[in-house]
């Protein structure tokens, strides 16, 4: 039996393809987001996540594949559609000189039974600048009102794109707290961002896109693998010769450099023996091991193994 509307997904995206003329943004991409879940989508500039994400919005039409919104067609049905999304766009979409409190209103009485602007206000921590016009807002400022903007209506489902950028450690707490109310409300995300740890710390599923394909998804412990048996993280506070620990340790062991600085992985049977030996090695040159321990993948180090690209790579078309 087919779903209905209100038993589908909060989207379905199968074998979504879109060009912009002689390049392919996206590329056969599937994607599916549950209803009361969050999606991380993941993937360098010029993956294509802004443009699947803005087809599932409605504002572009895909040159083939299915899209399917709440069970809807995002740009057949999209007057239906747009009274249960909510959208916070990166750029904000505000008019420059209204007043936060003026804008945030704007937005509610289009709504049928809109969240109170006042207590949006509050909790995004916004009640103090509710008379700034936007364009004088900080961009922390500008990025929390744009989250209120696609709240305020109750959507079923938000597209929150880069929800977290520019803002300080304790705003970014409060949106973490506020997207996480919204999934226990029932309220799907998908959510695009270049912070991994917020990806980890938010996502029910991760779903990683490189030239328009999904390369990997999954929940964090899948794409990480767990920990292993066969793999240390060596933290030191100065750096060290890897080839010569690599020979210390001897036959089946390598040691190569990790993401960060001064961090390195060294894979092969690890026992009791094996950490002494580190240890003592680096003892001996008088450098410190910070850290030891049995090594869990990153998310970054999976990312960058699947894509071959950093986060902060020129954009390109097919975004």
């Amino acid at each position: 039996m087919n779903p209905t509307p209100e038993t589908s997904p909060a989207v379905a995206v199968t074998g979504l393809v879109k060009r912009f003329g002689p390049v392919t943004a996206v590329d056969g991409l599937d994607l599916r987001l549950e209803r009361g879940s969050i999606l991380a989508l993941l993937g360098p500039n010029g993956a294509g996540k802004t443009t699947t994400v803005e087809i599932c919005e409605g504002f572009q039409r895909p040159d083939a594949g299915q899209v399917r919104v709440l069970g809807l067609d995002p740009i057949a049905d999209n007057d239906q559609l747009r009274s249960r999304i909510g959208v916070m766009l990166q750029g904000g979409g505000a008019y420059p000189g209204a007043k936060a409190a003026e804008m945030l209103r704007l937005c509610a009485a289009y709504c049928a039974d809109p969240i109170d602007p006042e207590w949006l206000l509050q909790v995004l921590g916004l009640t103090d600048c509710a008379g700034t016009p936007y364009r004088r807002l900080s961009g922390g400022q500008q990025q929390r009102l744009a989250l209120a903007c696609a709240l305020v209506g109750r959507p079923e489902l938000v597209f929150l794109d880069e929800p977290t950028a520019g803002l300080d450690a304790h705003a970014r707490i409060l949106v973490w707290e506020l997207i996480d109310r919204l999934r226990r409300d029932g309220v799907a995300v998908l959510l695009t961002t270049h912070l991994l740890d917020e990806a980890e710390a938010l996502a029910d599923q991760i779903v990683i896109i490189d030239h328009g394909r999904v390369v990997a998804s999954g929940t964090a412990a899948d794409l990480t693998g767990g920990r292993t048996q066969d793999r240390l993280r060596l933290v030191t506070a100065a750096p060290i010769d890897t080839a010569a620990l690599a020979a210390e340790l001897g036959t089946g062991h390598r040691c190569e450099p990790g993401v960060s600085a001064q961090s390195y992985h060294i894979t092969g049977p690890v026992n009791p023996h094996l950490v002494a030996k580190i240890a003592a090695w680096c003892r001996d040159r008088d450098v410190l091991a910070t850290e030891i321990s049995v090594a869990q993948q990153s998310l970054e180090e999976v990312f960058l193994s699947l894509t071959g690209a950093g986060f902060g790579e020129p954009a390109e078309v097919g975004r």
